[in-house]
């Protein structure tokens, strides 16, 4: 028996080294076969990628395509409207700009008119107060030289009076006149 099993093993051995086949794709015999199935299966591949797998692959990209244009021609468009947007506020803020200086020059105007009344009002009353005050003091300059003169009477009279003379009242008002005119 253990014969028989070593002989089998040897058997199938032989069988597995030099007397079978091999790869069948290798075999010389089946080439025929072989580029049929192949020129077949490329076929089959072809008609199914050409008419199932390549259209929808086009699709998705022209839609894809379409979408790239549209979103730009959109974003072209929302361009356009910002630029749009910022003239109109460049505009709006330099009109802005225009009509605060105009406000401005006219409260500087109006402030400076304001201003000139009161300087005019203020040098008025200076005026009025200091010719009320150059005739006060002329006044007073006339009330000091009558009181100067009345003095000068009186002690020139009292001199005359004490170095024993007598006194003449219209030739002392004489000499103190004429003395005070310089």
């Amino acid at each position: 028996m253990a014969s028989n099993t070593q002989e089998a093993a040897h058997g199938a051995a032989d069988a597995a080294h030099g007397s079978a086949p091999g790869m069948p794709q290798l075999d010389f015999s089946t080439f025929g076969n072989q580029i049929f199935w192949l020129a077949v299966a490329l076929v089959v591949i072809y008609l199914i990628l050409s008419r199932v797998a390549l259209p929808r692959i086009a699709a998705v990209l022209a839609e894809r395509q379409g979408t790239i244009t549209n979103d730009l021609a959109a974003a072209e468009d929302l361009k356009a409207k910002a630029v749009e947007a910022e003239n109109a506020y460049n505009k709006a803020l330099a009109d802005a700009r225009a009509e605060a200086q105009r406000i401005a020059a006219e409260a500087r105007a109006e402030i400076q008119a304001d201003l000139n009344d009161a300087i005019a009002k203020a040098d008025a009353q200076i005026a009025d107060k200091a010719a009320e005050s150059e005739k006060a003091i002329a006044d007073i300059k006339a009330g000091a030289l009558e009181s100067v003169k009345v003095v000068a009477n009186d002690t020139a009279e009292a001199l005359v009076a004490a170095l024993g003379g007598k006194s003449d009242a219209k030739a002392v008002a004489a000499a103190v006149d004429e003395r005070m005119k310089g």
